[in-house]
């Protein structure tokens, strides 16, 4: 039976594909759907009613500080329900269509981005795989060009506390790849727990 937790750290090392692009996925964060005060569910009816209608594997999408589209997993049926946010990958492919979209949302600079700065972050993430609202609800589990699989080998992966949120933040349920330069912020624990 599975948990956000578990989910959040055997996903590291796994490949997301999102329509043409995918990349290893190097960070995410756990949320719990009970007791975790930096939940949507904390808060947000409609978080809770999601959870309540959705499928495990059904995307959650939610549009940060009127800035940032972030992308979530939804997992249930195990032993808690919750979502694993997708905070960071290494892009495998699709690199060209990431950085033309990460150029435009920047408006700033056409510089060319390295493959390090594509998606280190879960918004840099979102607007690279060209992430938006009607994607909510997407499922991850079904044909449709969105989905996850297991790598071929089992990667070092450091436990860590969560970060840009201000409830909860004491939970170690930030998980990244050992000595991956993909990641949006590097590890305060070295040690890799696995």
């Amino acid at each position: 039976m599975r948990d956000p937790v578990a989910c959040a750290r055997e996903l590291i090392g796994c490949t997301l594909v999102w329509g043409k692009c995918a990349g290893v996925i190097v960070e995410t964060e756990a949320y719990s759907a009970i007791a975790d005060e930096a939940c949507h569910t904390w808060t947000r009816p409609s978080a809770r009613a999601f959870v309540a209608a959705r499928p495990p594997g059904a995307a959650y999408v939610y549009f940060n500080y009127g800035m940032y589209w972030m992308l979530n997993v939804l997992i249930k049926n195990g032993t808690a329900d919750g979502f694993v946010l997708f905070r960071a990958i290494e892009p495998t492919e699709g690199l060209a269509a990431m950085r033309r979209r990460r150029t435009a949302a920047r408006r700033k600079s056409t510089a060319p981005l390295p493959p390090t700065s594509l998606c280190s972050g879960p918004g840099k993430l979102a607007q690279a795989l060209g992430v938006t609202g009607r994607d909510h609800g997407r499922d991850f589990c079904a044909e449709n060009g969105a989905s996850f699989f297991s790598p071929c080998e089992i990667k070092p992966v450091i436990a860590d506390t969560r970060i840009g949120i201000s409830s909860a933040k004491h939970l170690p349920w930030r998980f990244l790849l050992a000595g991956s330069a993909h990641v949006s912020v590097p590890p305060q624990i070295k040690r890799p727990d696995r």
